[in-house]
């Protein structure tokens, strides 16, 4: 157990803790008003975790290709989870958009997984960061604007409409990664689909 992996393993905890504190945070005698400034604390552990996993991966020279595989999901699994929490509670997201990044992460995913059961690691692709990094903003914005939501500054449905259009934006880049990936990546994907025809 590394350091970067343990960062990494970290944040896959700190997922349905996020999701806990969101939808039974009264349960546990927090208020409304008090609730977002918790759930950005959380966020910002999971994204701390996730900038120096890295970082210390590439200093004390622990780069691997189960790193290259779990980071990736451990990103999924965080962010994923704080979106499928705001399918329910006051915001109740359309679960369609949340389809996809679950799609997205899932097809490439099971790509990494074939390749890496027959001796490729695929490395992350710079739209794969970048579109980490708008989900993760994406995230961010909908718990800082549910701050003047929960003191009565913002009404329920300006809130589920900044907070859709966000979701979207984010949607949107999250498609483009995907393409952007198994474009790059098409000479394994044809591998595989050449595989599957042959058997």
């Amino acid at each position: 157990m590394t350091i970067a992996n343990f960062l990494t393993f970290t944040r896959i905890v700190l997922s349905p803790v996020f999701v806990i504190f969101y939808l039974w945070y009264a349960k546990f005698g927090i208020t409304q008003t008090v609730l977002p400034y918790i759930l950005l604390g959380l966020l910002t552990s999971s994204e701390l975790t996730d900038a120096f996993d890295g970082f210390f991966a590439r200093k004390y020279n622990q780069v691997s290709d189960f790193g290259k595989i779990v980071d990736p999901m451990a990103d999924s699994i965080s962010r994923i989870s704080c979106f499928l929490a705001f399918t329910q509670g006051p915001l109740k997201m359309p679960l369609l958009l949340i389809f996809v990044f679950i799609y997205r992460d899932f097809m490439i995913s099971t790509l990494r997984t074939i390749c890496a059961l027959r001796g490729v690691a695929l490395a992350a692709r710079p739209s794969g960061k970048i579109k980490a990094i708008v989900q993760a903003v994406a995230i961010f914005l909908i718990v800082v604007f549910m701050i003047p939501y929960s003191l009565g500054r913002l009404s329920i449905g300006d809130y589920r409409t900044i907070s859709v259009y966000i979701v979207s934006c984010a949607a949107l880049y999250t498609l483009y990664s995907a393409v952007d990936y198994f474009y790059a990546h098409q000479k394994h994907v044809r591998n595989i689909i050449q595989n599957k025809e042959s058997s």
